[in-house]
């Protein structure tokens, strides 16, 4: 794809690894009005590149995405647009103004349909955070019986999903080294295959009670295959749920057609709505109506009548929302919904996901033109379609020493020890000279003495 963009752009394969490639892609960037509408990270001691604001010495190259995303200005407008209700109005913004408060959550609901791909907003609910949402939906959808009773999950998950595995195993009196399975790549190899996690699923056969995976690694950056590993469990009787915080709005989703029983998502990282802000939910519409579905009920969770009935009998909502406990917390929401405005208005995930393929597509590029293999090694998957906008690099020198060259260069990213920068070039608000600059200034920070 880069490649061919290139010729597109009249620029030779000799060039492509000098800022004529950058600059011309840029140049051509029809999302390139976008980056006004975020908060750019400064800095007066640090040597940032932005071309877009014309001040290059003070802004930083902001490649953290995939920790927190930038603030936009329309989240910053609505917020304030909210305070200034709840200053005027109190109470009473419950059920006035543009954005009534008892009702906060549904626009936002409407706008992900596109974002995960579900057939409506019924298969959706904004709530919690997202480990408060993993063991709300585990309590519905992990049912282990005398012999369904397995579980499968990536041995390299991030902590807080191993947390909560374990204590609803713990939780139900069974023991984890019985029920948890974990997978783990090959030897000499950084990522799992597809070819071996089926092979597990089908081994497990009928004792698989649930498989539980990250749609996208934190770590590897690897997109993993969720419509096969979803059917191959399918077949076995299992469910299939996804933590999806790290594939949500960074790559495109299909989870009503791909048939995901059930995932959970953050949306402070690549959704922008910020730091430790509401979560999400998915509930594939085949369980709507399953009675028998244990679930902790709230008063959220049933239809805006009944919420202020005050009832003690509980009446569902007939979708995802019925696994709302309380109602959601507006500022969160609203950040949200600012966001998620922005991603409209770009045409959606497919739209944003071609600028993320040709972002990624030439830091990989330069990476390799340009950094010797014996001191850095990317061990994300090549295939743009197993990946997201992240590229995860080992790296042969320490990595704390690396991180300091990059921030005195003006980049934020995030690295993970032992030896591991995490790279994520996000298509809102990044530009294609940025990752030409983290190249130059990346291979300057390699220039200690290898550990190899």
């Amino acid at each position: 794809m880069l490649v061919q963009t290139a010729r597109d752009l009249g620029i030779p394969s000799a060039k492509m690894d000098t800022p004529a490639l950058a600059h011309a892609l840029d140049a051509n960037d029809s999302f390139a009005r976008f980056r006004k509408q975020f908060f750019i990270p400064k800095t007066s001691d640090r040597k940032g590149v932005d071309p877009e604001f014309g001040e290059a010495a003070g802004y930083s190259i902001y490649f953290c995405g995939n920790s927190l995303g930038l603030l936009s200005r329309r989240t910053e407008r609505l917020m304030n647009e909210e305070i200034a209700k709840w200053k005027a109005r109190g109470v009473e913004g419950h059920f006035t103004g543009k954005r009534p408060w008892a009702e906060i959550d549904e626009e936002v609901t409407a706008k992900l349909v596109d974002i995960v791909g579900s057939k409506s907003s019924a298969e959706i609910a904004v709530m919690n955070s997202l480990s408060m949402n993993i063991h709300t939906l585990l309590i519905s959808f992990y049912q282990p019986t005398s012999k369904r009773y397995r579980i499968i999950m990536e041995e390299a998950a991030f902590c807080s999903d191993h947390h909560v595995i374990r204590s609803q195993v713990r939780l139900r009196g069974l023991k984890v080294d019985d029920v948890v399975r974990q997978l783990k790549p090959r030897p000499n190899e950084d990522t799992l295959r597809t070819e071996d996690i089926l092979k597990a699923i089908e081994d497990e056969g009928d004792t698989l009670a649930l498989l539980w995976i990250g749609g996208l690694q934190y770590y590897t950056g690897q997109f993993y295959d969720i419509k096969a590993i979803t059917a191959k469990a399918h077949d076995q009787g299992a469910l299939a749920g996804f933590d999806l915080a790290h594939a949500v709005g960074n790559v495109v989703l299909e989870l009503h057609d791909w048939q995901v029983d059930f995932a959970a998502w953050c949306t402070y990282k690549y959704l922008n709505a910020g730091p430790g802000s509401i979560g999400g939910i998915f509930v594939h519409e085949r369980h709507h109506n399953n009675k028998g579905l244990p679930i902790l009920a709230g008063w959220w969770g049933q239809t805006p009548k009944t919420r202020f009935q005050m009832a003690h009998e509980w009446k569902g909502l007939a979708g995802a929302q019925a696994w709302q406990v309380s109602n959601p917390a507006v500022m969160p929401t609203v950040c949200l919904l600012g966001s998620l405005q922005l991603f409209e208005e770009a045409g959606g995930m497919r739209a944003i996901r071609k600028k993320s393929l040709l972002l990624t597509g030439l830091l990989e590029h330069l990476i390799d033109k340009r950094i010797p293999g014996d001191k850095a090694r990317i061990i994300t998957p090549r295939d743009p379609e197993r990946r997201g906008c992240q590229l995860s690099i080992l790296v042969s020198v320490p990595v704390k020493q690396v991180e300091k060259a990059l921030s005195a260069g003006g980049i934020i990213v995030d690295v993970r020890e032992p030896d591991v920068v995490r790279v994520a070039p996000c298509p809102l608000y990044n530009t294609f000279f940025e990752v030409y600059r983290f190249v130059e200034i990346f291979e300057e920070a390699l220039q200690f003495k290898s550990k190899l």
